[in-house]
């Protein structure tokens, strides 16, 4: 099975079937090493699709897809920006340095950012998305700071007035924000007016504001409003993104990288 979007909307069908199977039996079942079984899994894992222990993987019960798609079959069109999403991602984390306090927004690429955060790097981060802590909390020398509150599983995100309070408190160097529509006069939105708040005090805790967002999200808008283009300082997207575009970005003078 060599196309990678019907592969892993059939891994997504067989751990909804089984529940939990291993990386060996799944192996065995598509027909594939088992080195792209764990790859797989890992994008599955960053989307909130399933869980994974040592050897094996088990669906999530309430997963976004669950709630968010009728047919497992059209997964693909969530994981269709998964490369690119992957890049900002990696790109993302090599700009953070040594003694950096940074939050990190919720999100897929957001996803992405904390799997390839620096593990040998005196660093502290705050998070408020289930995904994000669980990458992290494999990194040692990373200083987390989680907010919690109220469960959204939809997004994995946690918001409460408790968590307000304390990320108004913090005082971070960097914040890596994200976003399902940016749009040149009506803003930078998201899908959930519940994230709405923690992102505009993350934003206003941070020195430096960096939106993390794959091309296929400009000239798009979602339900809730959150902050105007120009209060980002950076942009990082990918190769796709519109000429008009760069030429809005560089307009309003962010800083902008295409990787």
């Amino acid at each position: 099975m060599s196309n990678r979007s019907e592969r892993l909307n059939k891994l997504v069908a067989l751990l909804k079937e089984n529940k939990t199977l291993t990386v060996r039996r799944l192996s065995e079942m598509l027909g594939v090493s088992e080195m792209t079984i764990r790859r797989d899994l890992d994008t599955l894992k960053s989307d909130a699709i399933v869980d994974r222990s040592y050897g094996k993987a088990t669906y999530r019960s309430n997963t976004v897809v669950e709630n968010s798609f009728s047919n497992y079959e059209l997964y693909s069109a969530k994981i269709q920006m998964n490369e690119e999403k992957d890049r900002i991602g990696r790109f993302a984390a090599t700009l953070i340095e040594p003694g950096d306090v940074v939050i990190i927004d919720s999100g897929s690429t957001a996803d992405k950012l904390a799997r390839y955060m620096p593990e040998d790097m005196d660093i502290t981060v705050l998070c408020y998305n289930y995904n994000v802590l669980s990458y992290l909390i494999n990194k040692p020398l990373i200083k987390l700071i989680f907010p919690g509150g109220y469960f959204h599983p939809n997004g994995q995100f946690f918001e409460s007035p408790q968590g307000i309070d304390l990320i108004s408190e913090i005082r971070a160097t960097k914040v890596f924000i994200s976003a399902t529509g940016v749009h040149e006069k009506l803003g930078i939105t998201c899908a959930n007016n519940y994230e709405v708040l923690t992102k505009r005090t993350a934003l206003q805790s941070a020195q430096t504001k960096i939106l993390i967002t794959d091309a296929s999200k400009f000239g798009k808008v979602s339900p809730a409003y959150y902050a105007q283009l120009n209060e980002m300082d950076i942009i990082i997207t990918d190769s796709a993104l519109p000429p008009e575009w760069k030429n809005i970005i560089e307009q309003v003078g962010i800083k902008l990288f295409i990787v």
